[in-house]
């Protein structure tokens, strides 16, 4: 089975089987991999089966395709092929056939009306994107469940702000201008953690490899669910997470 790991500053943020015989990649809740982030078209481009093989077709994006760094309109995938869009990777990994429903789709989803694409990543995209409203979360039984909503208070340390409330897909901690939660200091990382939501939960995991990042005082190496109460200490910034009441 062929299989998508989305990835940011080389930590995956979401790994998709492909059942389907077509995949589409953009900003808008409708695509099967959705990234949010301004610099990313509504639909951005296609993954499709095509009689033997996948293959990825740019959707007209603003900022384009690429595979393994070279810009495409509409190519082949080859296993281990690397996607840019925008400044989020999707690698792809073909270890089987392909789907059952082998039907692909002639043509992409219909865009509703939007504001348009922009060119760079800001701090200003990330606050909008973190106002648009998340799909309900229902029980298996269909009853909906109450959203939570994760807040990060700083105990110590220089930021932007004292408080932060986690309402986006995805919340960056670094000095980048793209970082939802600005470090200040000569040598803070540009990037030093993410923090994405999923299903009603929280996780966090450390955006570079150099990067120091501790939970309740552990290193952490790798991706972590956060529960109300942890500290998270990265440079030398400690903040609390918890949940809105």
């Amino acid at each position: 089975m062929a299989k998508l790991y989305l990835k940011f500053n080389d930590s995956v943020l979401q790994e998709i089987s492909l059942t389907q015989a077509a995949a589409t990649i953009g900003r808008l809740p409708d695509n099967t991999v959705r990234i949010d982030n301004l610099a990313v078209s509504g639909h951005h481009a296609k993954i499709s089966w095509e009689q033997d093989h996948y293959e990825v077709e740019d959707l007209q994006s603003l900022n384009g395709t690429f595979v393994n760094n070279e810009r495409v309109e509409k190519t082949k995938l080859r296993h281990c092929d690397v996607l840019k869009i925008g400044k989020h990777e999707i690698e792809f990994k073909n270890e089987g056939p392909g789907p059952v429903a082998a039907i692909a789709a002639k043509v992409g989803p219909a865009t509703p009306k939007l504001d348009a694409t922009v060119m760079l990543d800001t701090k200003q995209a990330q606050d909008l994107l973190g106002k648009n409203s998340a799909p309900q979360v229902m029980t298996a039984s269909g009853v909906p469940i109450k959203e939570k909503i994760g807040l990060l208070n700083v105990l110590e340390g220089k930021t932007d702000q004292p408080r932060y409330v986690l309402t986006g897909k995805m919340t960056m901690i670094g000095k980048s201008s793209m970082a939802s939660i600005r470090l200040k200091g000569f040598f803070a990382p540009n990037s030093a953690a993410l923090i994405s939501k999923r299903d009603n939960k929280y996780f966090i995991a450390p955006a570079e490899t150099k990067v120091k990042l501790k939970i309740n005082g552990e290193d952490l190496h790798t991706q972590k669910e956060l529960s109300a109460g942890d500290v998270i200490e990265v440079g030398k910034i400690k903040a609390a997470f918890t949940f809105q009441d």
